[in-house]
């Protein structure tokens, strides 16, 4: 009985702290905010978008609704535009653009 009970709070442990992981766990978003504002990408998505161009991120019809897509996204416009980005920096762009906008759990 001592065993379950054990193996249950183990479990409620492990889920809550999974719960409360943010997506990039490795990632650091002040330097990716830094990188997101040295490659001037508001500037691309305010011509692409309008305004200041934070709604390419709250629109209700977003291309980007989990992480991973926004990893994806992200390397994209890297590909799209040559900025010469490390894999860790483009996760750190994604970490600052989820803590900025997604806000992804």
């Amino acid at each position: 009985m001592k065993a379950t009970a054990f193996n249950v709070a183990v479990f409620m442990l492990a889920s809550a702290t999974a719960t409360l992981a943010a997506p990039f766990p490795k990632a650091d978003p002040a330097a990716g905010q830094k990188l997101y504002d040295e490659a001037k990408c508001s500037a691309c998505h305010a011509q692409r978008f309008g305004g200041d161009g934070s709604s390419a991120y709250t629109r209700s019809d977003r291309r980007v609704k989990s992480p991973d897509a926004l990893v994806k996204q992200v390397r994209a416009c890297v590909t799209q535009l040559n900025v010469q980005w490390f894999d860790d920096e483009q996760e750190n762009v994604a970490a600052y653009l989820n803590q900025r906008y997604y806000k992804f759990p």
